[in-house]
């Protein structure tokens, strides 16, 4: 009976893991997408900005729905899909910040600038969840389960982008390390605040010097 039991609730543990894991995939694939906003800034900066206020607006009015019982079609699906433990119950504030960080960089930064904070956000805070979720197993204390392997995987991501577009290498360190270091702080869903807009400054700054 107790190996039944035991069985049983490692299964239990492991669909959780694997559930998990998805939702997790399925989030961070979310923040890749925001990877494709400088280019259509680039293409149409006012259209693209107002669909970016849009969707804030419309995921905000839908969330607010489902938060008070009533399903939305498609908005209610995709935080269902996209929420995590600790977003049940609650207002699940992730794609609101994410929308704002990518809005407020957009809108206040050159477009070199704001194309590289967007960036350090979509590749270097999902890759990092991504790789430290996968291998991680080292863990940096007071960081609430941010691993080594993560981090890395996030100045590795951001480096990367960043050389791509300023074909600077000492540039390219400077922010991936920044952003490594923002990544690695216990904010939650505020780092998609945090990120982009604070390595859009950094960046800004760097030109002017």
């Amino acid at each position: 009976m107790s190996n039944v039991v035991y069985e049983n609730a490692s299964g239990i543990l492991a669909g959780k893991y694997i559930n998990e894991n998805k939702k997790e995939l399925f989030r961070k694939s979310i923040h890749v997408c925001a990877a494709f906003v400088p280019f259509f800034l680039h293409l149409n900066r006012p259209v693209t900005l107002v669909l970016l206020c849009a969707v804030l607006v419309l995921y905000s009015l839908a969330e607010t729905l489902r938060f008070r019982g009533v399903h939305v079609p498609l908005f209610s699906s995709v935080t269902d899909m996209a929420s995590r433990q600790r977003d049940r119950g609650h207002f699940v504030l992730g794609p609101v910040t994410l929308a704002l960080g990518v809005l407020v960089t957009a809108f206040f930064f050159d477009p070199v600038a704001s194309a590289l904070g967007i960036y350090a956000l979509a590749f270097g805070d999902g890759i990092a969840s991504l790789v430290g979720r996968a291998v991680g197993h080292i863990s940096i204390p007071f960081t609430g389960g941010k691993t080594v392997e993560g981090s890395l995987a996030c100045f590795a991501a951001v480096f990367l982008a960043s050389f791509i577009i300023t074909h600077n290498t000492s540039i390219a360190l400077c922010i991936a390390g920044a952003a490594m270091l923002l990544e690695v702080l216990p904010l939650k869903d505020f780092d998609n605040l945090l990120i982009p807009a604070a390595i859009a400054l950094l960046s800004q700054f760097i030109f002017l010097l």
